[in-house]
């Protein structure tokens, strides 16, 4: 038993320590053939109003996340709270920006125990969340495609492979959840059941991924939950293009060259393809993807390209941890004014006697 911790301590310990590692490697690659003194020096320059505006927008998007997420949880419970929804996505944000993915666990189980509902149904909410922004910003990329005035796919070769290979991976998953979701019992344990020749950890994990899955896709019910999701997907696909927008004129980057809303939304979704890879807040992928479509796509030189994604990664970084504390801070003392519990990183970890 003791063997087993210490294997399973170890593994955690080296996972973050890979992920450290390639952020490490990224921020190199982006880095390399930038003179950080200059790109530093116009960062030195940056409009305070402008920075205002970016996080007016940026606070922004996460609230229209927030108010979407509200309906894949409606048919679990009517009027979850907005301020635990928009907190426990920001908590979700913050604990991500440390360590990849563990932020989503979180958010799962502060927002279970702040509402008292089931911990698995609203892990796979945010599962189905997750297929939902790939699909949105896959389709977003082909987008891009379309309103590049060259031939964006000349630009940037990878962009098809990864386009093809991105649809067909999604097309699979489509396909398996509506299988799983329509013929749950016997799809999953003819799957479960094979795993189990191969391996019981095995089985038992996919059978907790299952019905996680399909906890997740259940609780959307209705034809005015799909619209209210697609139409809040697409507001928040804007709000990100609009940040982008905001994003350049905190360094004056239109002065420099004809920059436009669709020029935002093409960087939008080119440097998003960097929360793909997991690092601790898109740290060094973001700056990565960022770097080489500014400069290959729209010509900026390396220095104003390497102080945008600088000072547009940093902003997000402090103002997603900042957040973390403030809206933790604000919502215990709301609990304490109710004469309810604290909750904290810890005590979510503790199964709440209600709920799942």
């Amino acid at each position: 038993m003791t063997s087993s911790k210490s294997n399973k301590s170890s593994a955690k310990v080296l996972g973050v320590l890979a992920t450290v590692a390639i952020s490490l490697l990224f921020l190199f690659i982006a880095f390399q053939k930038v003179d950080l003194s200059r790109s530093f020096s116009i960062i030195s320059k940056t409009s305070l109003f402008a920075v205002v505006l970016y996080l007016i927008v940026f606070f922004a998007s996460h609230y229209a996340r927030a108010l979407r997420w509200r309906y894949m949880l409606d048919s679990v419970k009517p009027d979850v709270s907005k301020n635990h929804l928009f907190g426990s996505v920001m908590v979700s944000y913050g604990v991500s920006c440390v360590i990849p993915r563990l932020g989503e666990v979180y958010r799962a189980l502060f927002l279970g125990r702040w509402e008292n509902i089931s911990r698995t149904t609203v892990l796979g909410t945010i599962v189905v969340e997750r297929i939902i922004d790939v699909t949105f910003f896959a389709f977003a990329s082909l987008v891009s495609a379309s309103i590049y005035s060259g031939n964006l796919y000349e630009e940037i070769p990878w962009l098809k492979t990864l386009l093809v290979t991105g649809f067909s991976l999604i097309f699979v998953a489509v396909i398996f959840v509506l299988l799983l979701v329509r013929f749950q019992n016997r799809f999953a344990s003819i799957i479960v059941s094979l795993s189990a020749k191969i391996s019981l950890k095995l089985s038992e994990k996919l059978k907790s991924l299952f019905d996680t899955l399909v906890e997740g896709f259940s609780s959307i019910k209705s034809l005015g939950h799909i619209a209210g999701i697609i139409i809040w997907s697409l507001v928040i696909m804007l709000l990100y293009a609009l940040n982008t927008y905001v994003g350049f004129f905190m360094l004056d980057m239109h002065d420099a060259a004809e920059i436009n809303f669709t020029s935002a939304w093409i960087v939008m979704t080119i440097s998003s393809f960097g929360a793909l890879i997991p690092t601790p807040g898109g740290l060094g992928s973001y700056h990565v993807l960022a770097i080489f479509v500014l400069t290959k796509v729209y010509g900026f030189d390396s220095e104003s390209s390497g102080a945008y994604a600088i000072l547009t990664h940093f902003i997000g970084y402090v103002a997603f941890i900042a957040s973390t504390f403030l809206i933790l801070f604000y919502l215990n003392w709301q609990r304490a004014k109710q004469g309810l519990p604290k909750e904290t990183f810890l005590s979510v970890l503790k199964s709440n006697p209600d709920s799942k």
